[in-house]
């Protein structure tokens, strides 16, 4: 079988209203696709920078996959979330991106953007806090009736990601 290996880190995020932030991640990949060794999602730490507009969280990503083709290609899907000083989590946006297609080292910045409900939705957000969040998180790098949603742009989320490519010729897949 062909092999991918994805070495990195998710380095930080910016662009975001407020500080204090951490992210939730996932790896998601066809069904021709198996996971070798490492973990397909996390969560970093909350960072809380005081002077900066870049939370800085260097949350390693180590994953092993296995393939018998291409369709599925494997691709980063994010959750920012800010925690306020009382310790509650508010949704600050959603983003996915593709692992690059070709080995070697690269550096990706992942636009994120969050639901927009009606006016009187958006009006108890500001006054009450937690926000809209998807039924289905999926959406988010599926792109089923993604279209239907009004959104609006947030921040960015930065990735160092090192790709090492295996086998894939012998199998004759090109990439």
């Amino acid at each position: 079988m062909a092999e991918l290996h994805i070495l990195g880190q998710i380095v930080g995020a910016s662009g975001f209203p407020d500080h204090s932030l951490f992210c939730k991640w996932g790896i998601h990949a066809g069904g021709a696709w198996k996971v070798l060794a490492g973990l397909r999602e996390g969560q970093t730490q909350v960072d809380n920078p005081q002077n900066e507009d870049f939370a800085v969280w260097a949350h390693p990503v180590d994953v092993h996959f296995a393939t018998k083709g291409l369709q599925g290609w494997p691709k980063f899907h994010f959750q920012v979330w800010h925690q306020d000083t009382f310790g509650r989590n508010e949704l600050y946006g959603y983003g996915f991106c593709h692992v690059p297609t070709s080995p070697g080292i690269h550096e990706l910045e992942c636009a994120t953007w969050r639901p927009v409900g009606s006016l009187r939705e958006q009006i108890s957000q500001y006054f009450l806090g937690g926000g809209l969040q998807l039924r289905n998180p999926d959406l988010v790098y599926s792109g089923v009736d993604r279209y239907k949603l009004h959104t609006q742009a947030m921040g960015k989320v930065q990735l160092h990601l090192g790709l090492v490519f295996r086998n894939f010729d012998k199998y004759g897949m090109e990439c």
